[in-house]
């Protein structure tokens, strides 16, 4: 017999920030199928629009996570909210050595999800609710080619587990999933490259790259009633990769 709570996000207000492509619109696809309310996030006008189209349901709109105007009058307008997931983000490899790329790196993956949570926490206390945040295997180990990308995500675990705390007696948990080596269209010039792509299926001892809705499974959980005394913790999901 299943444990997993049916119907438990089904009518529960969801924001998926960066939930138009990629593994944020595998994870926005897995909350429509729970049957919650889902509004998703992207930075261009095409993104939301293509998105609203594949997934029949789906809220969309146009957001960029360094306007925190825009972010309140965002969460200003829903209802209710009781599931956040912060996974709008973006990578600039080897430009990120430039000290103005390097700072937008970290004001949109970093203070980016910081404004989404601090705009988010009332109505998320009124709920009880959840936020998930997307770290990356790059918390953990550095990067060279991606200096404010590693820096955001080392910062986005440290703040999961800061906020964990502070958000606590408000009844709101938060947790983040660790994506490693993950099919989007951000990783397809690795994946394009021969000898870049075998190195990384030798670590993994699952010998394949992941899939969005393998992350997309992690934050259900997180975000459901049978992770109910989880908080602060960081998930891998990176078919082994750290462990090899």
């Amino acid at each position: 017999m299943s444990i997993w709570p049916s119907g438990c996000f089904a009518g529960k207000q969801v924001l998926v920030t960066g939930g138009t492509s990629g593994i944020g619109a595998a994870i926005a696809a897995a909350f429509l199928d729970e049957g919650a309310i889902v509004t998703a996030t992207g930075v261009s006008l095409e993104e939301p629009a293509l998105a609203a189209q594949s997934m029949p349901g789906l809220r969309t709109t146009v957001l960029d996570v360094r306007n925190a105007a825009d972010i309140e009058s965002l969460v200003a307008s829903l209802p209710a909210l009781h599931n956040v997931v912060n996974c709008a983000g973006v990578i600039r490899r080897g430009a990120e050595h430039d000290l103005d790329v390097f700072a937008d790196v970290i004001d949109i993956n970093l203070t980016g999800a910081m404004r989404i949570c601090t705009a988010a926490r009332t109505k998320l206390a009124k709920t009880k609710g959840t936020i998930v945040n997307t770290a990356s295997v790059l918390s953990f180990f550095g990067g060279g080619l991606v200096p404010g990308y590693a820096a955001s995500k080392g910062g986005i675990a440290q703040l999961t587990k800061s906020l964990a705390i502070a958000y606590a007696p408000d009844g709101i948990r938060v947790n983040a999933v660790a994506p490693g080596w993950i099919e989007t269209p951000l990783t397809a010039a690795l994946r394009e490259n021969a000898e870049r792509n075998a190195s990384i299926l030798a670590r993994t001892p699952l010998a394949r790259w992941g899939k969005p809705e393998d992350i997309a499974g992690g934050v259900l959980y997180l975000s459901s009633p049978l992770a109910s005394f989880v908080t602060g913790t960081v998930l891998a999901i990176d078919g082994g990769y750290m462990a090899a």
